[in-house]
């Protein structure tokens, strides 16, 4: 199995998980950088889609994808009913592709926000970013640290597939809450370099979010959601 970061959109990652030549697409924010790829790779064959949230980058290269490509099957959160063959919620199990799903939901970004958990890989969209997390559209702050704090919960070996390239800005929020964290300037020194080689940041593991992400050391919601509000305005 292989999982190759394909950008789109401005900031956007689409993951897509590769294995024996059947490929499964994780939030397609655009379909075209998709299409390219797989033009590219004429021996893949993509099967389905997993959605996390109903955003618009996540979901909008449903559609072109699905035309190019009729027997995908879409699996996703109720909020995405309108583009799913399979409406998932929290404590699913699913097969896809000779590969097995957990489904977690990690709502607060969206009311319906799932995430994906593959052996070791964890695919979250919005829900965790590397020394960061989404904001919080909903304003239900209990549901955000609910699912930070499942999350936390996963071996320390999970690799995070996020949904976006925000991993600097949070680290440079990171160290100026943290100003004595070392790891915050350890993994900031990495990312500089590997982003100047136009190297994905991605993935980050469980065991180093618990070492540089703020978010995971909020002990309460309120200190979640103070957290948050000054990251909203950072």
């Amino acid at each position: 199995m292989q999982i190759i970061p394909v950008k789109a959109l401005a900031d956007n990652y689409i993951w897509l998980i590769e294995q024996a030549k059947k490929v499964v697409i994780v939030d397609p924010g655009e379909g075209q950088p998709v299409l390219d790829f797989l033009a590219d790779h004429p021996d893949f064959k993509p099967v389905a889609i997993l959605l996390t949230h109903k955003h618009s980058d996540h979901v909008d290269g449903v559609e072109m994808l699905k035309a190019n490509y009729p027997g995908l099957v879409v699996y996703g959160p109720g909020e995405t009913s309108h583009l799913n063959n399979h409406t998932l919620a929290e404590g699913d199990h699913f097969e896809l592709a000779d590969l097995d799903f957990q489904v977690y939901l990690t709502a607060g970004h969206t009311e319906g926000h799932i995430s994906y958990l593959h052996g070791d890989h964890l695919f979250c969209g919005d829900a965790l970013f590397l020394a960061g997390c989404g904001r919080v559209f909903t304003g239900d702050y209990q549901s955000a640290y609910e699912g930070i704090q499942k999350l936390k919960k996963l071996p320390d070996k999970v690799k995070v597939y996020a949904g976006h390239e925000y991993s600097l800005t949070n680290l440079k929020f990171a160290k100026d809450v943290e100003p004595d964290n070392m790891a915050v300037a350890g993994k900031r020194a990495e990312l500089e370099q590997k982003l100047s080689q136009d190297k994905p940041s991605l993935p980050s593991t469980i065991g180093e979010e618990h070492a540089y992400n703020p978010f995971f050391h909020a002990g309460s919601v309120d200190a979640f959601k103070s957290l948050r509000d000054k990251r909203d305005q950072y």
